[in-house]
C-alpha cells in the first residue's frame, strides 16, 4: 500500500518531471535547437548535370519573444552559410498566435529576411496567416497582401500563381509557386475556407521541358500534383509541433499524418514538408525541432 509520503513524493516528482517537460518544450527545443535538415535525391526526370542546393525557410511566425528580427537575422545567416544555389521562402511570415509579449512589423521580418543571398535569387510564396491577419484583403477578397508589399519592397519576389524559370550550368529549372489554399477565411458569403491557388493555370505556364520546384504552403494539393513536377516543398503543418515515434497528434491536414512532415514519395512524385521555425496556436515544440532546409538536388 502506498504511504502518505510515497504518494506525496509521487505528485512532487510528477509535477518536477511535467515542469522539465514543459521548460524544455517551450523554451529549449523551439529556441535553442534549430538545426538543418538535409536531404539529397534525383527525382523522375531530372537533368543529368544538374546539381541545385535548394535552401528553404517556412512557417517564420514573427513574434516578441519567441521570432524576433535579431533571432530572423540569425536564422538567414545560417541559410546563407549553406552556399545555396537559390533560396525560397514557403510562407506564414505573420505571427500565428496571441501567446506573445509583443509584435514584429511586416517592415521588421522582411528587412530581415532581406540579408538572404543566392546566386540564382531569393523566391518566396504567402501562408495562410499572411492572409488571415490582413483585414482589408480579407475583405476585398484579393491581395496584394501587406505581406507580398514587405516582401516586394526588400526585394524578394512572391509568387502567387506564377513560374520563374532559372539556368544553372547550362540547364533550366522552373521555381512555380501557388497561391494560397486556405487563403480567404469564411464570411456570411463564404461559408469555409477559400483557396485562390490554380494549379493548372499555374503549371500552364511552363513553356518547355525543364524539371520543375513547385512551392506550395499547404502540403494537401500534393495529391492532384501531377507527375510532371519533379519536387513540391511545402511548410504549414510544422510536423505537428509535437511529435513522438514518427507520429503527430494533431495535424493541420485533411490528410493527418501522410503529409504531416518529411520527405514523401508516391507514384514517383516527390514532396518535401518542412518541420518550419515558428508556432501556431501554442509557443510549444517537442520531438519537432525548428528546421532550416538544405535540398541538393541531382
Amino acid at each position: 500500500m502506498i504511504t502518505r509520503r510515497g504518494f506525496l513524493r509521487f505528485i512532487g516528482g510528477s509535477f518536477v518531471t511535467a515542469a522539465a517537460l514543459g521548460a524544455y518544450a517551450v523554451g529549449i527545443e523551439p529556441m535553442l535547437l534549430t538545426h538543418v535538415k538535409r536531404y539529397a535525391l534525383t527525382p523522375p526526370h531530372w537533368p543529368d548535370g544538374l546539381k541545385l542546393r535548394v535552401v528553404a525557410l517556412a512557417d517564420i511566425h514573427a513574434c516578441r519573444p519567441w521570432m524576433t528580427p535579431e533571432r530572423i537575422a540569425s536564422l538567414v545567416e545560417d541559410a546563407n552559410a549553406l552556399q545555396p544555389d537559390v533560396i525560397v521562402l514557403l510562407g506564414d511570415y505573420i505571427a500565428g498566435m496571441r501567446l506573445v509579449t509583443g509584435g514584429v512589423t511586416p517592415s521588421q521580418w522582411a528587412s530581415a529576411l532581406s540579408g538572404l543571398k543566392a546566386p540564382l535569387g531569393v523566391l518566396s510564396i504567402l501562408g495562410n496567416h499572411d492572409w488571415w491577419h490582413d483585414g482589408f484583403a480579407q475583405r476585398a477578397g484579393v491581395g496584394p497582401t501587406i505581406a507580398r508589399k514587405a516582401l516586394e519592397k526588400v526585394g524578394i519576389p512572391v509568387l502567387e500563381n506564377d513560374v520563374v524559370r532559372l539556368e544553372k550550368d547550362g540547364h533550366g529549372v522552373w521555381i512555380a509557386g501557388l497561391a494560397d489554399q486556405q487563403a480567404l477565411l469564411p464570411t456570411e458569403g463564404r461559408p469555409g475556407l477559400t483557396g485562390l491557388d490554380d494549379l493548372d493555370g499555374t503549371l500552364a505556364k511552363i513553356s518547355d521541358t525543364a524539371p520543375i520546384i513547385l512551392l506550395a504552403h499547404e502540403p494537401d494539393i500534393f495529391a492532384t500534383v501531377p507527375w510532371r513536377v519533379s519536387l513540391t516543398l511545402s511548410g504549414h503543418t510544422h510536423g505537428g509541433q509535437v511529435r513522438l515515434f514518427g507520429y503527430s497528434p494533431v495535424v493541420p491536414s485533411r490528410f493527418g499524418n501522410r503529409y504531416a512532415y518529411g520527405h514523401v514519395v508516391e507514384n514517383d512524385r516527390n514532396l518535401i514538408v518542412s518541420g518550419g521555425l515558428g508556432f501556431s496556436i501554442m509557443p510549444v515544440r517537442f520531438g519537432m525541432r525548428p528546421e532550416i532546409l538544405q535540398i541538393d538536388l541531382g
